[in-house]
């Protein structure tokens, strides 16, 4: 029996031959196998011990990982579970798992998550790098009491779908999650929030729609980062709030909190309101002709435009399709940016590239996709589509369907190899591996119908970086959270303010290939006074098809983290 194995598992075969360091296992055969196998992994599986990404999705009869998960991948930094059978616990349990960033366990059959059936121990901590997790759309009925001190840098906790009446008191006390920034609980049956929800103080994001809350603590006003609170859908005793949360902004039901409720918030609320406009109108005074100059020189200037100061804002509408696919997505608008001088495109390119490969982690947990803004044409559309209804001209080719496209791609890596005489492959065909067992594919529609991104494997030639743009549509797609995409966000624009301060104070000299200058004159970068690099960032809007907000960015709270040489005006 042992010997039929590896004709079994090909796939184990060949990720051990090409020592790979990510793998994917989906799909019909996949579920036979696992269910010859007594609803588990093969321990040949973990004998793999370079990968660093594992998914196996969407198998039904996969009840449990199997023994030797921990001991066998010590190097795993993505754990994708979703859509299987696990549960009602893990055993044994998933830790330790020292380098584990991410874990997706969403849409299995979990109901608790005890002592030796769990993540791991808690002391020492045995997820002790874990920055996401995932327990999404299980039977939950509690959390365990130690989740903090097993995942100690936890950043985003999705719950959703689950059957919570309570969360652990020890999630909230002092110092016990210090980075966490997203918290979803919606559509559970908590009954409480915890006044010690203060202690969050990393906490920007939390949604607890649809549950059985009465009472909203006004203590959850001081977490001190926090902006966005979703507590629709709740029965609350104060109507007023509860008709407040429906309607109103962050910013009033926070205030609303603050004043102790039942009315006594919204004076105060209002008139921060009008202050905040009467601000917003009055002219800056100018400074006297030479006062701070010596200190404003040499930094980088980020001037963020809202969505009512946009003559024409980008509006992205997301479909229910990506939610199994890629769901999570963030746009950006830049302008100013200067690329026509000597590598300064060159250099662009280069830092997207190492984006991918470090924060990005390989493309498996986000990826970047950049655009002449003045080739998109917006309304934009976020879908997916089977890999054969879907048409797109890839970077430097000619239009292909996807499945096609893909499968040119596995071609050309295989020669790689083959020429090179070793096992690594370049380019995008490093990525090949993430849409295994996929039955659609994400693409981002422009008005035209034309796709222009196909995540994470290309963009369109039709909206083709060039060294005459100066306006640029960012976006980042990932299947890991919300959070992630505004954190590679972030890093992004940040970066292009450094490479735009760099290419001003070089002042290379200009150049333009026959191919790059052919997208027609941009808007050139400019510094502004006292030698400031500028540059804007214009706020994009994200929807679902019915209008409902999913995102803007970037709000209030994002590019909170700018160095200290960079000044984010908004």
């Amino acid at each position: 029996m042992a010997a039929a194995v590896p004709e079994a598992w090909p796939e184990l075969e060949l990720a051990e031959r090409e020592r790979r360091r990510e793998l994917l296992l989906s799909g019909p055969a996949l579920e036979e196998r696992v269910r010859a196998a007594g609803g588990r992994l093969p321990p040949r599986l973990f004998t793999l011990p370079l990968l660093h990404y594992l998914e196996v999705s969407g198998c039904a009869s996969l009840r449990a990982p199997g023994p030797g998960l921990a001991q066998g991948l010590p190097r795993l930094h993505s754990l994708v579970l979703r859509g299987n059978a696990l549960g009602p616990g893990l055993s044994p349990e998933l830790g330790p798992l020292p380098a584990l960033r991410v874990l997706d366990l969403s849409g299995n059959a979990l109901e608790a998550l005890p002592p030796g059936q769990g993540l791991g121990p808690a002391e020492p901590p045995g997820l002790p790098q874990l920055q996401s997790l995932n327990l999404s759309g299980n039977r939950l009925r509690e959390l365990p009491a130690d989740l903090a001190r097993c995942a100690p840098r936890l950043q985003s906790l999705n719950l959703t779908g689950n059957r919570l009446d309570r969360l652990p008191a020890a999630l909230f006390l002092p110092g016990a999650l210090p980075l966490l920034s997203e918290l979803a609980a919606a559509d559970n049956r908590l009954q409480e929030l915890s006044p010690d929800v203060a202690h969050l103080a990393s906490l920007k994001t939390l949604d607890l729609a649809n549950n059985q809350l009465s009472e909203i603590p006004a203590e959850l006003a001081h977490c001190p980062k926090l902006k966005e609170v979703n507590l629709r859908g709740n029965r609350l005793r104060d109507k007023r709030l509860e008709k407040m949360v429906g309607s109103c902004q962050t910013r009033s039901v926070l205030e609303y909190l603050r004043a102790g409720g039942r009315g006594k918030g919204r004076a105060k609320a209002d008139s921060e309101k009008d202050e905040g406009r009467r601000k917003r109108r009055a002219p800056k005074p100018r400074p006297e002709s030479g006062e701070g100059e010596a200190e404003e020189a040499g930094r980088l200037l980020l001037r963020v435009l809202r969505l009512s100061e946009s003559p024409a804002p980008l509006l992205v509408r997301v479909s229910p399709e990506v939610r199994d696919v890629r769901p999570y997505f963030v746009g950006a608008i830049v302008r100013g940016m200067e690329l026509r001088p000597g590598n300064a495109l060159k250099r662009f390119l280069t830092s997207q590239t190492k984006l991918h490969e470090d924060i990005c982690d390989k493309r498996t947990v986000a990826t970047i996709a950049t655009h002449d803004l003045h080739a998109v044409r917006g309304p934009l559309l976020y879908g997916a589509r089977p890999p054969q209804d879907l048409k797109i001209v890839p970077l430097g080719r000619k239009e292909a369907i996807a499945k096609e496209l893909v499968r040119q791609l596995q071609l050309e890596a295989e020669e790689q190899r083959k020429q090179r005489k070793r096992h690594n492959v370049s380019g995008l065909h490093r990525y090949l591996h993430l849409l295994d067992g996929k039955e659609n594919y994400p693409c981002l529609v422009d008005a035209d119908g034309d796709v222009i991104s196909f995540p994470p494997i290309t963009n369109s030639d039709k909206t083709k970086i060039k060294k005459t743009t100066s306006s640029l549509f960012l976006e980042v797609t990932s299947a890991v959270s919300l959070q992630v995409c505004k954190d590679v966000m972030d890093a992004l624009v940040l970066k292009m303010a450094e490479l735009h301060r760099h290419t001003l104070d070089n002042k290379e000299e200009a150049s333009l290939s026959d191919t790059e200058a052919d997208g027609g004159p941009g808007q050139l970068g400019s510094a502004g006074q006292g030698g400031q690099a500028q540059l804007v960032v214009e706020q994009v809007r994200v929807v679902d098809l019915e209008g409902s907000l999913k995102v803007v960015y970037p709000s209030a709270t994002d590019l909170a983290a700018a160095p200290t040489h960079v000044t984010v005006v908004r």
